[in-house]
């Protein structure tokens, strides 16, 4: 018995080595992806006249982090974090983050919406809204990416580009990422809380659809 003990355990040990191996070998393959393909983007974007402000991150250290994240995956082998550009020409530095900034929250915001509508026509499909119930709650999802896109919060761009545009403007360029969990739950309670307001769908039921749990 206690052979058997120590065998099992021992391939208990041998099996999670080979699991921690294995996704070591999958994190360093991902990281010199990020690495090689940051260095490209950065050649390209410094051949086109992009630079970065002073102080900040140097180019392909910021695009090296930006690869990093887009190549991020969670337990489930999705993609970790919802990602946008946001690019924008204004007089000013502070203008155009502003504006670009804006922009990419709505593509975000854009995103989410598009993901939240999936689930109410997937309901449809499997009964668990009337067609009466699916036409109200599909026009509340069809208005909402405003209000999705002021759950987002405050976001720091993981990298974010400059170049002069003419003599007197200036075009800024920036990506911004946001964990596609948390993205989700908010976008999914607004959602919830307008829908009580504007339909007569239970709770319970309206859990169910968004699947909130």
């Amino acid at each position: 018995m206690k052979k058997q003990f120590i065998l099992l355990f021992a391939l208990f040990i041998a099996v999670s080595a080979v699991n921690i191996s294995f996704a070591q070998s999958d994190l360093k393959k991902k990281d010199l992806k990020a690495i090689k393909s940051a260095k490209k983007q950065a050649k390209k974007m410094k051949k086109d006249g992009w630079a970065v402000a002073p102080g900040s991150l140097p180019m392909e250290k910021a695009l090296e982090r930006s690869w990093s994240m887009l190549l991020a995956t969670n337990e489930q082998g999705n993609k970790k974090f919802i990602d946008a550009d946001g690019n924008a020409v204004a007089e000013s530095k502070s203008a155009a983050d502003l504006q670009a900034l804006e922009l990419a929250k709505l593509n975000i915001a854009g995103q989410l919406e598009t993901q939240v509508a999936a689930l109410i026509e997937a309901s449809v499909a499997n009964q668990q809204l009337s067609r009466e119930e699916a036409a109200s709650v599909t026009k509340v999802v069809a208005g909402s990416k405003n209000m999705i896109k002021n759950t987002i919060g405050n976001i720091d761009p993981v990298y974010k580009v400059y170049r002069d545009v003419g003599s007197k403007n200036v075009e800024v360029q920036l990506k911004i990422f946001y964990n596609y969990d948390q993205a989700m739950n908010g976008a999914k309670k607004v959602l919830r809380n307008k829908l009580e307001e504007e339909t007569n769908i239970i709770h319970e039921k309206l859990d169910n659809i968004l699947d909130l749990k």
